[in-house]
């Protein structure tokens, strides 16, 4: 087995996340700090850094070997910037020359979080053994990731794959992208939770207006809340559908917060994409839950190192 290790971070609207992964994908050390999101962008880096100083004070530091960044979009792999819509404050923001101040000389992978989660489903999740996969995170936003012709597609700047911000209601709400009627205005999780308050839910005595207080709410039959969850499913359909029409993909893969609300979702989520999955080629499609969990993103960005650290390459990806 090579004993060398990998840094993974993952980072999102709500946490940043990092993990010391070898090359079978198992974790041997983290660290976590929340997401300042709507701070000043050297404010955010300073959770990195936080983060990064955890790691580097593990006794295994020693045999990391590259880094691997998993970062909400939009990313721009070959510049090494990301501007993530949730959070304002990181515009064309230099994240990868910060991480090799931060940690010295190894190499540093760059790749969105939806292209780092489908890694780590296609390595060793939902998607393994398939050659044309969409995997999808559906949380705080949507992002996705594509497998075509067994490979990891991550394309020319990292973003290939980005079903969050496909429009499928051409004269829908603004997105912060500055599009209408994206998947993610409408199905991930505060955009579900912000329908069924404006529709009327309203949340139980311990106050939670999460989308999995709207998708308990829905198990129990409260009308509001299983229409704010057919609206979502319906969103992400198109949004699969059209995928699988361009690329010919024979699974999506969902992921993330939201896709934790199981039969929720999953039941008005099949039964809209018989409505758009019509043609021939793409009707055998199938949607399933994500396996990989919390830490998918974490393995995901290991797999992208991975590629980058000499002799550690994993499978799959």
């Amino acid at each position: 087995m090579h004993t060398d290790l990998v840094a993974a971070l993952d980072i999102g609207g709500t946490k940043i996340a990092g993990a010391l992964v070898d090359g079978d994908g198992r974790i041997h050390a983290r660290a976590q700090r929340p997401t300042p999101a709507q701070e000043a962008g050297d404010t955010v880096m300073g959770a990195v850094e936080a983060v990064l100083a955890e790691l580097t004070a593990s006794p295994l530091w020693g045999r990391a070997t590259a880094v691997g960044i998993g970062s909400a979009g939009p990313v721009d792999a070959s510049a090494g910037t990301v501007s993530p819509v949730n959070v304002p404050g990181w515009r064309d923001y230099p994240l990868v020359r910060r991480v090799r101040d931060a940690v010295g000389d190894l190499p540093v992978e760059l790749i969105g979080d939806g292209v780092a989660i489908t890694a780590a489903e296609h390595w060793q999740g939902a998607a393994r053994g398939h050659d044309n996969a969409l995997c999808m995170v559906v949380s705080t936003g949507v992002g996705g990731g594509l497998v075509l012709g067994g490979r990891l597609h991550p394309g020319p700047t990292g973003n290939s794959g980005h079903i969050g911000h496909i429009s499928v209601d051409l004269d829908g709400d603004p997105c912060p992208c500055g599009a209408r009627g994206c998947v993610e205005r409408i199905a991930s999780g505060p955009n579900i939770a912000r329908r069924a308050l404006d529709a009327g839910w309203r949340p139980g005595p311990d106050g939670d207006t999460s989308a999995a207080a709207v998708a308990a709410a829905a198990r129990l039959g409260d009308p509001v809340a299983v229409a704010s969850f057919e609206r979502a499913a319906q969103a992400l359909a198109a949004g699969i559908a059209a995928t699988a029409t361009l690329v010919e993909i024979d699974i999506a893969v969902v992921g993330g917060g939201v896709g934790k609300a199981g039969d929720v979702l999953f039941t008005p989520l099949r039964k809209a994409l018989t409505d758009y999955a019509t043609l021939s080629f793409v009707q055998r499609l199938v949607v399933v839950p994500a396996q990989m969990g919390t830490d998918a993103g974490l393995v995901g960005a290991a797999a992208a190192a991975l590629t980058k650290a000499p002799g550690a390459r994993p499978a799959h990806v």
